[in-house]
């Protein structure tokens, strides 16, 4: 069974969206971008994917972030709930899956970094899958592992450069022009909950 996720901003992040008057923005990003389905269109994104960061927590709550890549489809969307990925030979640490079968708790982030820069992370509980008909539907894996996701949305993608042309975002500070405003500032589903300048 999936465990909850839990809220999705802490004490911490309230205080925080309090201070910056975003707490509106928060939100109504939580009611217009949160789910804990995947779509068809984000299903297709993933599974083109060639890469994404993997972040577990062992027993004493420590947190630990991994790079996992394949080729593109290495990730697999069977349900609207699941994700599959293989574990293939590492260095013999098994960090992450270690801490997966210490508490189950994974966030996922995505991230494409080219002139389309997309971001979107997924939070969810995870099972490491040993048995030889799981491991053999992903070539070259040892193990796989299977998430069960409890939430998906997508974040502001503004800050990520594009390392296909090697162009540096055009709205990180301290260029030579000040940076633009990102569009989402201007859809009606946001412009009610700005803060205050």
């Amino acid at each position: 069974m999936t465990e909850s996720a839990g809220e999705l901003y802490g004490p911490g992040a309230r205080t925080l969206q309090d201070h910056f008057d975003a707490r509106r923005l928060a939100d109504r990003l939580n009611e217009a971008t949160v789910t804990s389905t995947i779509d068809e269109r984000t299903a297709s994104y993933l599974e083109r994917a060639t890469y994404f960061f993997l972040s577990t927590v062992d027993a004493h709550g420590f947190p630990d972030v991994s790079y996992k890549g394949g080729r593109a489809g290495f990730l697999q969307v069977p349900d609207k709930q699941t994700l599959r990925f293989p574990s293939y030979d590492g260095n013999g640490m098994y960090r992450s899956l270690g801490n997966i079968q210490e508490t189950g708790k994974v966030a996922m982030l995505f991230i494409r970094q080219n002139k389309n820069a997309n971001r979107i992370r997924i939070h969810g509980s995870a099972t490491v899958l040993l048995d030889e008909h799981s491991v053999s539907t992903f070539e070259g894996a040892e193990a796989v592992v299977e998430v069960e996701v409890t939430r998906i949305f997508p974040n502001c993608p503004r800050y990520i450069h594009d390392l296909e042309s090697g162009t540096t975002s055009e709205f990180a500070p301290g260029g030579p022009t000040p940076p633009p405003e990102p569009e989402w500032k201007q859809w009606d589903t946001f412009a009610d909950v700005l803060p205050e300048k």
